[in-house]
Parts: structure tokens; C-alpha cells; sequence
């Protein structure tokens, strides 16, 4: 298995690939490792491939195959070149619709003119195979058209029928999970060999589909020589973990509880779903697989009381000079009701307002409903989940400055943020409550011009950079996250937020998504040196 050491559990290393043929169907994997690095990759899905079976031959029929939505996709930002092609005899409506699917997600579309499939009569399809490697990726074979193909030195796949000794050349994988995988064990012994690394990313799909969108997601390899590909719940992952040299993860995607009594001790009291429970195990029985990163390293940052603590510690930095980087004022609480509360509070150098957020900071439905209270006795009934942090509200001009280390890289953006308290507190004595997903109140631009208005000037960017080195060396994290205020007055830089793999969307694609696959790639080289020591 790739990795950071020998490969774990019995199973001998075999290509993905390989498993899925035999000598008999005469794939010849000495043949792959002849093309050029930096060759292009082009990639043509048959019809068969793309519709369902029912959909076949019915002119009234126009839908996908499950599963086929989301292979398109992922295959849009891969940095393949990808077509859709069809046969000539199929129904009417077929070639019209498959012409809008290829148009929808920017792909090719070639009709195969002869009856038979023949290639002969489609020139680019032969060029192609000179200057690029080419698959070809059915779910009916045609043996005419697949002795064509191999003619002119196509690789051929085919999804979810079985091929016989009768069709040579073709490589079957039983499900059109297993496709992406396939093309990624192909594409790294065909572009690079062992300088390729394979990375199996696990994250819910919107930010697969963001980080995606920006090119940092390529099945073909990247500058740094990265293959990624998303791990699938449904295929055994003990496979699959044949052909990943390394895991990429957003744990917190895959939450499905946690019960606020054990917040305190984390892992203790998570539930996560029954794919990221077996990625854990998996991680647990081979300690030396390479991992981005570490789930132990990231427990802290799903709860706020254990952030806080790591963040209390960054006057280990013993700066003197101003301005002062520190932690938000802060204390626990079990209960609103605490008869002595206003001795705690004063005893945690709290004044009003106060900001209250769930010690719980992410993984369920409520982690993000908070609340600002003005006076003690807007606690009565508050909504927020218990137990809880108060916090000081820092009058910060509207303005947010969102850093993100990404490796050894330290980037910022200037966001705007809620207004000074000032201009929050409600004539009715009710506290102001909020999700900060969704409804965070953000000041108007009035109000920004009433406040001394923030800039990115007035964020001292080295003494930051500062603490984000000294945080990335306390928790161990390849990439994170974490939020600045700039307090009025006292010009304090309070860290209020820390969180793994943030998006960065804020960043420009040219310098994060380098950046990002560098980190990936010394993280997995510093691992795998360690692991060999």
C-alpha cells in the first residue's frame, strides 16, 4: 500500500486496477508506463455509460443513471479533457439530450458516425491518441469498436458487465463508484509513476464542490504531482486504500451527534457516520498511513472551552510591545439560572455585553446559535444550547480579519462583521440571538461609517503571523483557520475562532490552491521521512 511505511494488514499491494482484470482480457500495464509525463489525458463516456438501462432505446426516456451526476461533476474541474459520445442507431431524443448534459458540465460531444462504432470515420478521435492518452468508458461493449479502439492504442473501460476472454483489452470494474479510483490508478503509472501521489478525499459535497471549482481538486496530476480522489462509502474501503497514499478529511462533515456531556473530553460522546467511523478505525489499526490530519488534533476545535484554552496560552509568546494579541474574556456555564453568576462573571473580567455560543463549535444542527445579552436578566429562557461560553463582546468597528495557515503560508482577508454593541442593543431588553451561519448581523454601511471605521492596515499582520506560527506548532494542523478583531481603544488583537480546513475562499485561486497542494505534499513527505526513521 502507498503510505508512509510497509503496507498494512495482509493483503499484498496490487493495482486497483489490476484486481479488477485478469491475464486473460490482456491489459498490458508495461504498456501505460510508456507515455510522456505531462501527456494530456482524454477521456470519452459512452452514452451506455451515462443513462440508465430503462432509458436505453426509449425515446420518450431522458435521465440519468444514478450515480451519473455526480461522476459528471467531478469529472468538470478535473483537469481532464472529457467528451460524451454516442453511437449512431440510438433513439431520437438521446443525442439531444446527452448534448445538453455534455454542454451543461463544459465537455465534448462526438457522434460515432459508422454503424458499427467505427473510429475510422472520426479523424480527432485518431489524432487524439497520438499526442494524449485516451480512455474509453462503456457500460456495453462493442467488440468492433473496442478492437478499433485498441487499435490505435485506447484503453478501454468498461462499467458493470462482465467481459469475457472474447473481448481482449478491456478492463471491467464492477460499479461506476469504482470508476474515478480506476482512471486514477491508470493516470498515475501513465503520467509520473511513484513521484504521483493519490489523495482520497472525504467532506460533504458543497465543499467538495467549492474547493473543486477552483481547481484544487485535478484527477489529472497537479504541479505537485497530486491525484485526487473522493473516497466512496460504498465500495469496501480496504481496497481502496490500496491505491491512497494519503487521506484528506473534513471529520466535522461527518458528525451525526454529540452529546454536550462528554464536550469536555473529546472523542468521548461523537457519533460519526458508519463510512467516517470505518476511515477512523482504519486510521487507528495502520497509525503510519499519512492523514491530513491527525482526528486527535483536531478534536480541540470542536469545542469552544478547549479553544479557549489553547488560545489563553498565546501569552507564552511574552510580547511586551503593543499592540496586545490575546483570548477573549471568557467563562463556562452550565445553567443561565446561576444565582452567583455576576460574582463569575466579574471574577472572568466580564462585563456586559456578553456574546453566548455553545461549547459544542461545530458537527450539530444548533452549534452556531448564539446570542448577545446586554444584562443579567436577559438570560431568562435564552435559546442557546447548553452547556455554554460567554464571552466579551469586542467592539471591533464591523470589521473581521480572517487569517488561514495553510502549510507554511499565512494568508488574511478583511470581512465585514456585526457593529458595536452600541448599535445592537434592542429598547425591548431582549437579548439579540442569531445563527452565525445565517443571520449574523452585519453592520450597514451607515453604521460602519458611524464606528471608527477598521481597515486592513490596522491589523498588525507580523505580530499575527506571529501566533499563527505559534498556534500551527501547538495543534499540529497542516491547514486552519482562525478569526482577528481588532478591539477599539485599546487596539487589543483578540483571537475569537479557530477551525479546520477552512475554505479560504477569500484567497485568490492563483496563490491558494498552490499554497494548499504544497502543504499536502510536505506534510506527506515529512510523515512518510518520520515514518522510515
Amino acid at each position: 500500500m502507498p503510505g508512509c511505511s510497509s503496507p498494512p494488514g495482509p493483503v499484498p499491494r496490487s493495482s486497483y486496477a489490476e484486481q479488477k482484470s485478469s491475464p486473460a482480457v490482456g491489459i498490458s500495464f508495461s504498456e501505460v508506463r510508456t507515455m510522456a509525463m505531462g501527456q494530456p489525458v482524454r477521456l470519452v463516456l459512452d452514452a451506455s455509460l451515462l443513462l440508465g438501462p430503462s432509458a436505453i432505446g426509449d425515446a420518450a426516456a431522458e435521465a440519468l443513471r444514478p450515480g451519473a451526476e455526480a461522476l459528471l461533476r467531478r469529472l468538470r474541474y478535473s483537469n481532464l479533457s472529457v467528451a460524451i459520445s454516442y453511437v449512431e442507431g440510438m433513439s431520437t431524443n438521446e443525442p439531444g439530450f446527452l448534448e445538453k448534459v455534455a454542454s451543461s458540465h463544459s465537455f465534448g460531444y462526438i457522434p460515432l458516425l459508422a454503424k458499427s462504432g467505427d473510429v475510422s470515420s472520426n479523424e480527432p478521435m485518431l489524432e487524439w491518441s497520438r499526442i494524449s492518452s485516451c480512455f474509453y468508458v462503456t457500460s456495453r461493449v462493442d467488440k468492433v469498436l473496442t478492437s478499433e479502439l485498441r487499435n490505435h492504442n485506447w484503453k478501454v473501460v468498461s462499467v458493470g458487465c462482465e467481459c469475457s476472454i472474447e473481448v481482449p483489452g478491456v478492463l471491467n470494474v464492477g460499479r461506476l463508484q469504482e470508476l474515478l479510483l480506476t482512471l486514477a490508478t491508470f493516470i498515475k503509472r501513465e503520467i509520473g509513476g511513484s513521484s504521483v501521489m493519490v489523495i482520497g478525499y472525504v467532506m460533504k459535497q458543497s465543499r467538495e464542490d467549492d474547493f473543486a471549482r477552483r481547481g484544487a481538486f485535478p484527477l489529472y496530476p497537479s504541479k505537485d504531482g497530486l491525484i485526487f480522489v473522493p473516497l466512496s462509502f460504498d465500495l469496501p474501503l480496504s481496497l481502496q486504500m490500496q491505491e491512497v497514499d494519503m487521506i484528506l478529511h473534513k471529520i466535522t462533515d461527518e458528525i451525526v451527534t454529540i452529546d454536550p456531556n462528554c464536550s469536555t473530553d473529546f472523542p468521548e460522546g461523537i457519533s460519526f457516520s458508519a463510512g467516517m467511523s470505518e476511515v477512523i478505525r482504519f486510521v487507528e489499526e495502520h497509525p503510519d498511513f499519512c492523514i491530513i490530519d491527525p482526528f486527535k488534533n483536531i478534536y480541540p476545535l470542536l469545542d469552544r472551552l478547549q479553544i479557549q484554552k489553547i488560545l489563553v496560552r498565546l501569552q507564552e509568546l511574552g510580547t511586551e510591545r503593543k499592540p496586545k494579541l490575546r483570548a477573549p474574556y471568557s467563562l463556562k456555564v452550565d445553567s443561565f439560572n446561576d444565582g452567583e453568576l455576576e460574582k463569575h462573571l466579574a471574577e472572568a473580567n466580564l462585563s456586559f455585553p456578553l456574546i453566548v455560543k455553545p461549547q459544542v463549535a461545530c458537527g450539530v444542527a444548533d452549534a452556531h446559535n448564539m446570542a448577545l445579552v446586554f444584562q443579567t436578566e436577559e438570560f431568562s429562557n435564552l435559546s442557546v444550547p447548553l452547556p455554554a461560553v460567554l464571552q466579551e463582546y469586542v467592539d471591533h468597528g464591523s470589521k473581521i480579519f480572517k487569517f488561514y495557515v495553510i502549510g507554511d503560508k499565512v494568508f488574511h482577508a478583511v470581512r465585514n462583521s456585526m457593529p458595536n454593541a452600541s448599535f445592537l442593543k434592542s429598547s425591548s431588553g431582549e437579548p439579540l440571538t442569531f445563527n452565525s451561519l445565517k443571520t449574523l448581523p452585519v453592520a450597514s454601511k451607515e453604521q460602519q461609517m458611524q464606528a471608527r471605521f477598521q481597515d486592513s492596515k490596522s491589523v498588525d499582520t507580523d505580530l499575527v503571523k506571529e501566533a499563527a506560527k505559534f498556534l500551527k506548532e501547538l495543534l499540529g494542523l497542516t491547514i486552519f483557520g482562525f478569526d482577528v478583531v481588532v478591539q477599539e481603544g485599546t487596539g487589543d488583537h483578540v483571537i475569537v475562532d479557530l477551525n479546520y480546513l477552512p475554505s479560504f475562499k477569500e484567497v485568490p485561486d492563483s496563490e491558494a490552491v498552490p499554497a494548499f497542494w504544497d502543504a499536502i505534499r510536505h506534510t506527506y513527505e515529512s510523515k512518510r521521512g518520520k515514518a522510515q526513521t
